[in-house]
């Protein structure tokens, strides 16, 4: 019991760190996940065209975000190793990689969705384009996505920085930005969707237009408080912007493990993508049901987020200072605090999943699917944590091939495939394939369970880089 104790439970000084770590994190998540669900909530009294035009080019979106996080996700491995090092020069390389790579991604997605955003949502409607509620949906959906493009750079920028800080224990000052620009985001919502206070009514374009000026007030203050503090808290950041010098050896190293990452965000977005469209085929009920069951997933899947975030910064420092045997006492702390915490908020989940969709100016079929939607979601998020904490061991040692296997690969021959045809080949509903999909990653539980108890991850990938 002393030993089960010291290898997975911890002390209380461990708790103390470990709270201080992601106690900002969650609670940054957590504003974050409760104002969409109050925008969520705003743009439901629309009607559910506005919901499901919102929900679509939001899930279209989702490919630029995960590959920007992909793409970042690469470097963010030797951030966390360099600051463990304590080699603040390979930080800010690795910052200026992150940099370039999150500009130039952000000025490809832009060309891409003004070229083929429309052809993109259509993808999402099915039936005939002269029915009323397809062309509204399309329309605002069009509406919507012309602004939020605005963000993308903006986005990338935000996710540079954040990230970095947080590598290098920082995340009070992400969750202070990210506070600030969610609150002003929900204000502005209330005033440009609905036209209170002398403003316009723009409705689903009303609610665009404040994510964008909230997302530009957020990389303003932390990309301003981030360079003001540079010589006292984060001395990576000195000089940063007086070269984009990154080495030939950090750049080989970032590339050799960070495209599998980039690529396996990429194909997973596209799969999950995929999975929604496949999810449509059952009718717009489907789309604005499935889209509230995610925006309450994120709210109920905080701690999993944080705790993410934790094993990569924690982990990743103890590999970064060479001490294996830490870093893998370390992960399985952080995989029982995941589990437990998980079992909890699945409960509660499923505790509220018939109130929630109160909330929503929906049709009582949509109301009711939403219900057992959520309830699914509440039993299955204990399995869905376990698999996200294994993602995050396994990247966190470089493993970033054998991550690109065990998360892309298995989405496109297990979830996607069996989404295809349950959507294509049989006549179940919706909730039944929700349910099919949410359940199969079991199989990814015992996948993962195998990989991490063989220590092949323990790796410290930043000894051997020259920075010179």
């Amino acid at each position: 019991m002393k030993r089960f104790k010291e290898r997975f439970i911890g002390d209380r000084a461990f708790y103390k760190m470990l709270l201080s770590l992601v106690l900002p994190l969650i609670i940054q998540q957590g504003i974050t996940s409760f104002v969409n669900l109050l925008d969520n909530v705003m743009v439901g009294g629309l009607g559910t065209e506005a919901i499901s035009a919102v929900a679509i080019v939001n899930q279209i979106i989702m490919v630029f975000n995960l590959a920007i996080f992909g793409g970042l996700s690469g470097a963010s491995i030797f951030s966390a190793q360099f600051f463990g090092k304590k080699d603040m020069d390979g930080v800010k390389q690795t910052f200026r990689f992150k940099l370039m790579l999150g500009v130039t991604a952000g000025i490809i997605s832009i060309v891409l969705f003004i070229f083929c955003g429309e052809n993109f949502i259509k993808l999402f409607l099915t039936g005939d384009s002269g029915n009323g509620d397809i062309a509204l949906t399309l329309r605002e959906a069009k509406e919507y996505l012309a602004v939020m493009l605005v963000g993308l750079i903006p986005f990338a920028l935000v996710q540079t920085y954040t990230g970095t800080l947080r590598e290098s224990g920082e995340t009070k000052v992400p969750m202070i930005g990210s506070t600030g620009a969610i609150l002003i985001n929900l204000a502005l919502n209330y005033c440009l969707i609905f036209g209170h206070f002398g403003c316009p009514e723009l409705g689903v374009k009303g609610a665009a237009i404040a994510t964008i000026i909230a997302r530009f007030f957020e990389l303003f203050f932390i990309a301003g408080y981030t360079h003001l503090k540079a010589e006292t808290k984060f001395p990576f950041m000195k000089g940063v912007y007086k070269s984009l010098y990154v080495s030939k050896d950090l750049v080989g190293q970032i590339v050799k493990l960070g495209f599998p990452l980039l690529a396996n965000e990429v194909l997973w977005s596209f799969g999950m993508t995929l999975i929604s469209q496949c999810y449509s085929t059952r009718g717009l009920e489907a789309v604005a049901a499935v889209n509230i069951t995610n925006t309450i997933w994120n709210l109920f899947s905080i701690t999993m987020i944080a705790t993410g975030n934790g094993i990569s910064i924690l982990v990743g420092q103890k590999l970064g200072e060479g001490d294996k045997d830490g870093a893998r006492v370390t992960d399985n702390r952080m995989l029982l605090v995941t589990i437990i915490a998980h079992l909890v908020m699945g409960g509660l989940l499923c505790a509220f999943s018939g109130v929630i969709p109160m909330l929503y100016n929906i049709e009582p079929q949509v109301r009711q699917l939403s219900t057992n939607l959520l309830l699914c979601a509440g039993l299955s998020l204990p399995i869905h944590s376990v698999v996200h904490a294994f993602y995050f061991t396994l990247r966190t040692g470089g493993k970033t091939v054998v991550t690109f296997f065990f998360d892309c690969v298995y989405t496109w021959v297990v979830s996607v495939a069996l989404a295809y045809c349950l959507a294509h080949f049989t006549d179940m509903p919706v909730l039944g394939m929700y349910a099919c999909l949410q359940f199969i990653d079991i199989v990814k539980v015992v996948i993962g369970a195998a990989l991490i108890k063989s220590d092949f991850w323990l790796n410290n990938i930043v000894n051997e880089i020259d920075t010179k």
